[in-house]
């Protein structure tokens, strides 16, 4: 993998945590935070896909490697929305 994909990669990875952030509702962090979401949730969502046995919609291929969108971004999104749901704050009156 060369420089210029790895790049890519990560610009792919922080899209795809800032739209899984943007779903889920829940924002913490900026870029370099949505970066580490994006890869975190694309694994999650590959795998969650693979598992259920459904086709990847929506890939791209970076460096002869097929990124699927559509799955990252789900992954994301629930990855996001379970730490929100583990870190909210509690109010105290």
């Amino acid at each position: 993998m060369t420089l210029l994909e790895f790049l890519a990669v990560l610009l792919v990875a922080g899209v795809i945590g800032s739209i899984g952030q943007a779903i889920a509702g829940f924002s913490r962090g900026g870029c370099l935070l949505s970066i580490i979401l994006g890869f975190i949730g694309g694994l999650l969502g590959v795998w969650l896909s693979r598992t259920l046995q459904f086709p990847d919609i929506l890939t791209i291929q970076v460096g002869g490697v097929d990124f699927p969108l559509l799955w990252s971004i789900i992954g994301t999104a629930l990855f996001t929305a379970i730490i929100s749901l583990l870190t909210q704050r509690k109010i105290t009156y």
